[in-house]
């Protein structure tokens, strides 16, 4: 059985943005059919009178034109924060693709997420965005454990999609995340992106959701050896793993050539500069009073 679709009418789509790394943000679509299962965003499911689970229903929704777009100049826009605005159905009803038709020539700063290699349809338009941000969801190259955590496309196609992009001059973020704990290998993951990214992001797995009986029940029943180390992080939150990730990594950025930053995104380099990493690991704790004022993409 598929999803439920249906299309929903609002009074406008861009909102005003509490996330440290953009001004306002666009969802095209409520829930996401790539149905992963830690998806911290299934919060909004209370929100949509749905009583379908998360990742089985799609709310598309239908906006007005933006009127006046030339008022968001300068501004950070972040597009998919709690939805993927590139999911399966994006094909068929191109609200995405209608979003940046409408704010093409604006000057807004676009920043998108997603685990889909369909953003190549829009090439051309994201080409209107002057430093436009492509970022890929990528937390894992072991294709079976991607498996059993998503219904998104293959790992190796949104590889192969970052590489497109960023050859063809866009900015690309290599966003990893949730790391799993003993499972995501972040710096076999670097090495692979290094050369077709220009930003990488770090971001723990915070299991405070829904997902978290589930993501527990899975790493009992696939990974029984990792069990401590779940219990160790999170029943008794334990922040030796992240601490010692962190080491890893900054020796890793070292040897590499590679800058490497805590909770900040305010580099701006030019774009065949070598990727810079930034740790989001305690992004919970990051308040909207941290935003600085230098311009956020790298």
């Amino acid at each position: 059985m598929g999803a439920v679709i249906k299309e929903i009418e609002t009074k406008s789509v861009l909102t005003k943005s509490n996330l440290p790394v953009s001004d306002y943000s666009v969802n095209p679509y409520v829930g996401c059919t790539h149905a992963c299962k830690y998806c911290y965003a299934s919060f909004m499911k209370r929100f949509s009178n749905h009583g379908e689970p998360w990742g089985e229903f799609l709310d598309v929704k239908l906006w007005p034109e933006i009127k006046n777009p030339q008022k968001y100049a300068g501004k950070e826009l972040f597009v998919g924060s709690v939805t993927d605005p590139y999911n399966p159905q994006e094909e068929i009803f191109k609200r995405t693709q209608t979003l940046l038709e409408q704010l093409k020539g604006s000057g807004i700063k676009l920043s998108i997420q997603t685990k889909s290699d369909l953003v190549l349809r829009d090439l051309d338009l994201l080409r209107e965005f002057p430093d436009a941000r492509v970022g890929f969801s990528i937390n894992t190259l072991d294709e079976a454990f991607k498996e059993d955590m998503d219904q998104a496309v293959s790992i190796e196609r949104r590889l192969l999609a970052m590489k497109k992009l960023h050859n063809a001059g866009i900015r690309t973020t290599c966003f990893i995340s949730p790391i799993f704990p003993g499972i995501t290998d972040v710096t076999a993951i670097i090495d692979r992106v290094k050369d077709q990214c220009n930003l990488v992001w770090l971001e723990n797995l915070n299991l405070r959701g829904s997902y978290k009986t589930a993501i527990l029940a899975y790493i009992k029943e696939k990974h029984p050896d990792l069990v401590p180390l779940y219990e160790e992080i999170y029943q008794y939150g334990s922040r030796l793993y992240w601490e010692s990730l962190d080491g890893v990594v900054r020796s890793y950025a070292e040897k590499n050539g590679l800058e490497y930053f805590r909770d900040d995104d305010t580099m701006k380099k030019p774009f065949d500069a070598p990727p810079v990493i930034v740790n989001f690991f305690y992004h919970e704790e990051i308040k909207k009073s941290a935003k600085r004022g230098g311009k956020k993409n790298a």
